[in-house]
């Protein structure tokens, strides 16, 4: 139970501090995995060293940042290469629309609302723009 709870409290700090922090391209991960592999990985760390913190908006990373000498280094790595990740995927949301300017254009013309552009440039299957597509996967759309 206490486990289940640091890992939503892990959770829901994850969140509150990606949705502040903005930043591409390689590996990149969903929320929802960066969630459960934090949990799995620095669930322990965090209980132990910030237990009853609130650890909304980036107080995960300052309070295991904080402790870092004592943080198991898996959690340290962990934390890095989760956070890197996340950046990433942000990144690669924010640059979709410019870098795949010209396949929106010649495929998706007419349509309107990003939304509904985003669904376009998804489905269709005559995007041969490398960096487009890879854009729209590293942004985790696809």
């Amino acid at each position: 139970m206490m486990t289940k709870r640091v890992g939503i409290s892990a959770g829901t700090a994850l969140a509150c501090f990606l949705t502040l922090t903005a930043v591409g391209r390689a590996d990149t991960i969903s929320y929802a995995d960066a969630v459960t592999t934090l949990a799995k990985e620095c669930g322990s760390d965090i209980k132990k060293f910030c237990n009853g913190q609130n650890l909304g908006n980036g107080r995960i990373q300052a309070c295991l940042g904080k402790n870092a000498s004592k943080v198991s280094p898996s959690c340290t790595s962990t934390l890095g290469s989760v956070m890197t990740s996340i950046a990433q995927r942000q990144e690669a949301q924010a640059s979709v629309f410019k870098v795949c300017q010209h396949d929106i254009s010649q495929y998706c013309n007419g349509v309107k609302g990003d939304g509904n552009i985003l669904s376009c440039l998804v489905e269709t299957k005559r995007v041969d723009n490398r960096e487009c597509n890879q854009a729209i996967t590293d942004a985790g759309w696809r």
